[in-house]
């Protein structure tokens, strides 16, 4: 197993949830089961390929509260994306039609970029302290969809320490599904707990990262690097100039 291998050597628990009704539901369980001063909530479809990875995420958590591999600056929607350039930042790989897709979404600071709003959730590192004080709404968001942003903008808006680690390979093997019904619905429910906090900025729709296809594991390994992905940010606007753009 990934993880395993990853905190091989680290004092450390694996605690699989198989019956969650919920992403949300199923974390709150593993943080209650849980003893360790590091959680580490996870897909089960994410492969890290940093061997430093407990290293590095030990050391950074005594400057953060909670760090993930992609998210953004300022947050406009019911989307981590929604705000584009300069405001999002990271880089995963996916799993698209048999080969690897490597997604830049920007490099700020190497190797963790600080003040950060809101985080993906394909795998998210939090100081107990901080994931105790915050916790997944699983009332809310009681299925698949966006109970990751709410967790990270919530302990954003309660003034815990967020930053985005751009140094860890990390492969996704689904890229997820915006387009459905049920993603929409969780989108409303979003936007509904958050309209009064939420700028009044256009998002811009459909920002995704600069990716490359590749054509394994090694070459993932060797495409990220610093020099690399701060060239592969893609180049938008931010919603804020956008916006002013268009009205002008």
């Amino acid at each position: 197993m990934n993880y395993e291998r990853l905190l091989a050597g680290y004092p450390h628990e694996i605690i699989g949830i198989h019956d969650a009704r919920s992403l949300a539901e199923g974390y709150n369980r593993g943080m209650a089961q849980s003893v360790g001063d590091i959680l580490i909530f996870s897909h089960d479809d994410v492969l890290i390929l940093d061997a430093d990875f407990a290293a590095k995420i030990s050391a950074r958590l005594k400057n953060h509260d909670l760090l993930g591999f992609c998210g953004t600056d300022l947050l406009l929607a019911a989307g981590w994306t929604a705000a584009g350039q300069p405001h999002v930042f990271g880089a995963i790989a996916h799993v698209v039609e048999h080969a690897l897709a490597l997604s830049a979404y920007g490099v700020k600071d190497w190797p963790v970029t600080g003040n950060i709003q809101a985080l993906d959730g394909l795998c998210l590192m939090a100081t107990r302290e901080a994931a105790l004080a915050t916790k997944f709404d699983a009332d809310t968001f009681d299925g698949f969809h966006l109970y990751d942003l709410d967790f990270s903008f919530s302990a954003h808006l309660a003034g815990h320490r967020l930053g985005v680690c751009c140094d860890i390979p990390a492969i996704h093997a689904s890229a997820g599904d915006f387009g459905s019904p049920q993603f929409a619905r969780y989108a409303r429910r979003f936007k509904q707990k958050y309209a009064a906090l939420l700028p009044s900025a256009r998002p811009i729709a459909g920002v995704k990262g600069k990716a490359v296809r590749l054509s394994g594991h090694r070459a993932v390994l060797d495409a990220w690097k610093e020099d690399i992905l701060r060239r592969a940010t893609y180049p938008r606007q931010s919603a804020h100039e956008s916006a002013r753009t268009a009205d002008a």
